[in-house]
């Protein structure tokens, strides 16, 4: 059997209910970059890149926890990445898939990738907070993030999709609980750019994430994961989420370790706080130190939006070293294109201001 190639283009693709091969793939892609809107021009050019004479690509993080970088990652891992999610999924050839997700990085990007390879019939369709409006078609697979699954929870309840991915940002127990009632197979993914996308998913309502196929994990002295995915990186990537290790294929999220408020000298992790208060605040927040002169650190709640009154008892679900010492609001966050929220950005409009 002839070695899987990143050249190579399933005979039973599809892009927007028309089969092409690779010759009609640089049309399509110079198409997108001459008359496409901008979702579809970074596509095109991606589309360029992947099928040039180069064995990588660059890509470039989210700078969602610190500045965005730009590194290289070899194709066939990323080809690689595709047939473990195939596996991992069950998706098969001529299975239907809508694309709804922002192409400027490697979810968006990585969803090409997996219908070409593996064969899927793919609609591809503009990036938008309610990607199921107006449409009547049923899909077999697809992939949100949370706000997308969010406002599409009317369309889902209706069977629009069989087996949907999460991902880019963390499920919150307020929408975790909307999903694990609906009748269709959900999964909550975890990954990063490093990893070529998720390297782990876990059923909706679950604790513990699974890893994908030829992954294993550990962690560091620091109790941070630590993933070796010979198909994707040669070397360990070393991660700052702190997470409970189940065993070499199984973890449980906890935090990220660079979040970590030293409040009096006790370590709190904002996202254990943010998971206590997921349905009592009816808004978007986050939890953040900022300084304190006695304590160091002090536990401060953001609040997107107009200030509203918030009752003490909403604390009464926290421990006593948890609860916020300030409530500040702030009028929008920051956030990247999947909607994941920047701290320290968002929080710098105070000081702009």
């Amino acid at each position: 059997m002839n070695k899987i190639t990143y050249k190579n283009i399933h005979n039973r693709f599809k892009l927007n209910g028309y089969h092409i091969n690779l010759e009609q793939m640089y049309y399509v892609a110079y198409s997108f970059i001459k008359e496409g809107e901008p979702f579809e021009q970074h596509v095109g050019n991606f589309l360029l890149d992947w099928f040039d004479d180069k064995s990588f690509i660059e890509l470039q993080t989210s700078g969602s926890t610190g500045n965005p970088k730009v590194f290289k990652i070899e194709k066939q891992a990323m080809l690689d990445s595709a047939l473990a999610t195939g596996d991992f999924f069950g998706l098969k050839p001529g299975d239907t898939m809508l694309h709804c997700l922002p192409t400027n990085y490697v979810a968006g990007k990585m969803m090409f990738v997996r219908s070409f390879i593996l064969g899927l019939d793919m609609e591809f369709v503009k990036p938008t907070s309610n990607p199921l409006k107006n449409n009547e078609k049923v899909y077999d697979f697809s992939a949100m993030v949370p706000l997308q699954a969010k406002n599409s929870l009317d369309q889902l309840k209706a069977g629009k999709i069989k087996k949907l991915i999460i991902g880019g940002v963390k499920v919150h127990k307020a929408l975790e609980d909307e999903l694990v009632k609906l009748p269709m197979e959900i999964f909550e993914t975890y990954g990063m750019t490093e990893t070529i996308t998720h390297i782990a998913a876990k059923k909706i309502g679950e604790k513990n994430f699974t890893v994908l196929p030829n992954v294993t994990v550990s962690v560091n002295e620091e109790q941070c994961l630590v993933i070796n995915a010979k198909n994707i990186s040669n070397d360990l990537i070393v991660t700052n989420d702190l997470v409970n290790l189940v065993s070499d294929t199984q973890f449980s999220w906890k935090g990220r370790i660079d979040n970590v408020i030293n409040s009096g000298g006790v370590k709190i992790l904002p996202e254990a706080i943010e998971e206590k208060l997921s349905t009592l605040i009816p808004r978007r927040y986050f939890i953040y130190g900022q300084k304190d002169e006695i304590l160091g650190k002090k536990i401060v709640l953001f609040v997107e939006g107009e200030p509203l009154d918030i009752q003490d008892s909403v604390f009464n679900v926290l421990d006593k070293f948890e609860k916020p010492k300030e409530i500040k609001f702030l009028p929008k966050f920051k956030e990247t294109m999947t909607g994941k929220i920047l701290r320290r950005l968002s929080i710098a409009q105070l000081t702009n201001n």
